[in-house]
């Protein structure tokens, strides 16, 4: 298992907490694009596989402010 400490999450995400959510999004919208029958035997993890993608930069994401009535 691999460890990923803040510092590496944090280079293209503004704080750890946003890259914890972030990546938690993107590792649900890996799991819809599973197709059915995958086997996962020698596959990483999800939640890996996503915190990869965040310290390397590929997942574009933006933060969008609540309006508050």
């Amino acid at each position: 298992m691999r460890v990923f400490t803040p510092v590496e999450v944090t280079q293209h995400v503004a704080n750890k907490y946003l890259a914890v959510l972030v990546a938690a999004k993107f590792a649900r919208i890996l799991n819809e694009r599973r197709l059915p029958g995958m086997s996962a035997v020698h596959e990483k993890k999800l939640t890996t596989q996503a915190l990869e993608s965040l310290a390397l930069g590929e997942i574009p994401h933006r933060v969008i402010t609540r309006k508050r009535p």
